[in-house]
């Protein structure tokens, strides 16, 4: 038996108009993706300015 690949993603094109539609698995990670990097860029910044404090100090 062969598989043949999806072409269409479940949950797409299914919007009704004036509708919200539920929130796929695909948005929800995005969401995710973009929360955590804004998260790990805070953390680099914040050690980055940590970092040249510390060399002014000295």
């Amino acid at each position: 038996m062969e598989r043949r690949p999806d072409t269409a993603r479940p949950g797409q094109g299914t919007a009704r108009p004036g509708r919200k539609a539920p929130e796929t698995r695909e948005e929800r990670l995005k969401a995710a993706l973009k929360a955590n990097l804004a998260r790990r860029k805070a953390q680099a910044r914040a050690r980055t300015g940590a970092d040249n404090g510390a060399e002014e100090k000295e």
